[in-house]
């Protein structure tokens, strides 16, 4: 089944499968299968430019090869420590496709230390970083402590992301093998709580909880192929993250944040046709902050906003709703990802009073 401690089992695979929840395609083979449908399709899209679906699997093809004539096998560790950028999805495809653990919750505001111990504990293959960055980048060298890391194989660092750097990490190497390896019931994701009452645990999720969730919340708020979801929330966070398996799982675009500071948010979303949101309550404040300076009933194709995090509070989801943008009030630790929340048609007192109700399955 899997090398690692799980609850996992074959009473829960069989009921759950029964149920539908759970079924046989990984997050790699449902990118592909859209790959396959609508290659031309924008799948992603960041200020290094647009990827579609085709270019978005060749790139995971790519890397997923150049991990295996690395030697990396199947339930070894893949950490990932970058801001959001689409080679943090490239690489989650990759472990999909190949059966490898991915880890992208390695957060900005870690310390080389921190990331050095990070990767020690989980036993990290392999690591795709950034120069230059982290909370202590100025200070330290996460390259020059590496060697620390006695079970690291192969290391991919990545120059700063830029309009006319083409996004992927590694090269197609020799033959791959054509059968993509994953399975959808053993793990894939790896993520640390925040760490803020203890030292960050580790969660670990299989493709099916990942996308027994975000397939509830595509039905429910109506996400599919056409839907374009920006999210605020970097990749590295499991809001962020959750948005970006929930758009690409159903055919759709995910929008990554990284704009430069003080950049219009509002010209963003009407520029991407944005129509689904993805942040905590600051976001909705900026957002409404924004709109307000510029006299706007709306933004564009936006229609709904997932505020999670804290309780927002009643002006704010008032507000929200009088200029058409339905707030979804939800909850959801890192080990159940955003399992409950809100719907569109839900009273208005509901969405500020409570954090919905849990989705089905869960």
């Amino acid at each position: 089944m899997n090398t690692l401690l799980t609850l996992f089992n074959i009473d829960r695979l069989e009921e759950y499968t029964r149920a539908g929840f759970w079924r046989d395609d990984t997050f790699y083979e449902l990118v592909r299968a859209h790959a396959e449908r609508a290659p031309h399709r924008v799948a992603v899209r960041s200020h290094s430019g647009d990827l579609n679906y085709a270019k978005l699997v060749e790139l995971a093809d790519a890397f997923a090869s150049d991990l295996e004539a690395a030697g990396i096998t199947q339930g070894q560790r893949v950490a990932v420590w970058l801001p959001s950028r689409p080679e943090t999805i490239v690489a989650l495809l990759a472990c999909s496709r190949n059966g490898y653990v991915c880890c992208p919750s390695l957060h900005r505001d870690h310390t080389v230390a921190e990331i050095v111990d990070l990767l020690k504990r989980m036993r990290a293959v392999a690591l795709v970083s950034q120069a230059d960055y982290g909370a202590d980048a100025n200070k330290r060298d996460l390259f020059a402590q590496i060697g620390e890391v006695e079970t690291l194989r192969k290391l991919y660092r990545l120059e700063n992301s830029a309009p006319d750097r083409p996004p992927g990490i590694g090269a197609l190497v020799g033959t791959m093998n054509a059968t993509p390896r994953g399975n959808p019931n053993t793990i894939l994701y790896l993520a640390f709580t925040s760490g803020t009452t203890g030292i960050p645990k580790g969660v670990m999720h299989s493709d099916n909880t990942l996308l027994a969730n975000a397939r509830a919340l595509a039905s429910d708020w109506s996400i599919d192929e056409s839907s374009v979801v920006y999210s605020l929330s970097p990749l590295s966070h499991n809001l962020g993250f959750g948005a970006m398996i929930m758009a690409l799982g159903m055919g759709g675009q995910i929008v990554i944040h990284d704009l430069p500071r003080r950049a219009s948010l509002v010209d963003r979303l009407i520029e991407t046709g944005a129509t689904f949101l993805v942040g905590v309550p600051t976001h909705a404040v900026d957002l409404l902050t924004e709109m307000k300076a510029r006299n706007l009933s709306g933004v564009g194709k936006l229609q709904g906003f997932r505020i999670s995090g804290a309780q927002a509070p009643r002006e704010l989801i008032a507000e929200l709703i009088a200029r058409g943008i339905i707030p979804q009030s939800g909850y959801g630790m890192t080990e159940t990802c955003s399992h409950q929340y809100t719907l569109p048609n839900d009273d208005p007192r509901l969405i500020v009073e409570s954090c919905g109700r849990s989705c089905a399955g869960y």
